[in-house]
């Protein structure tokens, strides 16, 4: 099966006061049509940036400096902004973290969804009111025709976040990434979008790049994860091979820092140190000055070496390894 998407060697710069931002520093990786993947890592390490890259919302300060973004083979990286308008919404479309600032507060529901159909899908105003209330229906908001009136702050943070969804999904896009969607919702409604996300995904099959920081929603509707620190990917694999045979020091760190129910007196291992300034990055493994298990070879950056079948890892300990089967 050939790729949908596919990043190779990707670098993101922004421009500051200070100097230039290398937040994406040669990021790859790629995502099959109908997959779920799971970007996660700690704040800072590159998430979001890799995926505004994609899309290229990076603000007027910032600009992919290298590398690709090859999108049903097509090189977004060389689009032009009213090329990527055309995308943006059709093709790929993005859920934003917090609902409430993505949202108009001074334009109904209906209106903000009807408008991006009529534009996006040349549907005439009574069409594109029937296709929202119908899209607002599939993603479990009750009385959708009533709800397609009111604004905003009429809704409940977990409605808004179906609405965000029901307006992404809404033009059939072949990718959506889903930025942090569950952040600010409680436990409960946490568990419901991601079950409408999960639903949606296998209906529509639709790929879904979820960015968190939350590695128990990983674990519940993921199919494959990326792991990244310090602007570059450390370990890349499916759910089962980063949660029962992580390769990389840090994906180890990330899960032991982690409380389970099972040891509930067992106290946390947090990872000691700070993460790397991405003004002037080290030249080596991002984090070698936190790694338990450092090596002098640490100071050069290492290639991906492969752990088990579509299971790799950035990191010096599986250069001499065999795959494991």
């Amino acid at each position: 099966m050939s790729n949908l998407l596919e990043l190779d060697n990707l670098q993101t710069i922004f421009r500051t006061r200070e100097g230039d931002v290398h937040a994406v520093r040669g990021v790859s990786f790629q995502v099959q049509p109908g997959e779920f993947v799971g970007i996660v890592g700690e704040s800072g390490c590159g998430k979001s940036v890799t995926c505004k890259s994609i899309i290229q919302l990076l603000g007027s300060n910032g600009r992919i400096a290298g590398g690709s973004v090859r999108f049903r083979n097509d090189d977004l990286a060389q689009k032009s902004p009213k090329q990527m308008r055309a995308i943006r919404g059709n093709e790929i479309a993005m859920i934003f973290q917090d609902p409430m600032t993505a949202l108009n507060p001074v334009l109904t529901i209906g209106r903000q969804m009807s408008e991006i159909l009529v534009r996006n899908k040349g549907l005439s105003k009574r069409a594109a009111k029937a296709a929202a209330i119908a899209m607002l229906d599939r993603v479990g908001i009750a009385d959708a025709a009533r709800r397609y009136d009111q604004y905003p702050h009429e809704f409940s943070g977990g409605m808004r976040q179906r609405v965000m969804i029901a307006i992404a999904l809404s033009c059939d896009p072949k990718l959506l990434i889903a930025d942090e969607p569950t952040t600010a919702l409680d436990v409960t409604i946490q568990a419901q979008i991601l079950r409408l996300l999960k639903s949606l995904q296998q209906q529509t099959q639709t790929a879904i790049l979820l960015i968190t920081h939350d590695l128990g929603v990983v674990a519940q509707v993921c199919s494959r994860v990326v792991v990244m620190y310090g602007g570059l990917v450390m370990e890349e694999g499916r759910v089962e091979d980063i949660f029962y045979r992580p390769a990389h020091p840090y994906t180890r760190g990330l899960l032991a820092s982690l409380p389970r129910p099972d040891q509930a007196h067992q106290r946390l291992s947090p990872i000691e140190g700070t993460p790397p300034g991405l003004l002037n990055p080290p030249p080596g493994c991002p984090f070698a000055d936190r790694c338990p298990q450092r090596m002098p070879q640490c100071a050069t950056q290492p290639a991906f070496y492969p752990v088990a079948e579509g299971h790799r890892a950035a990191c010096w300990l599986w250069s001499g390894k065999e795959v494991q089967p």
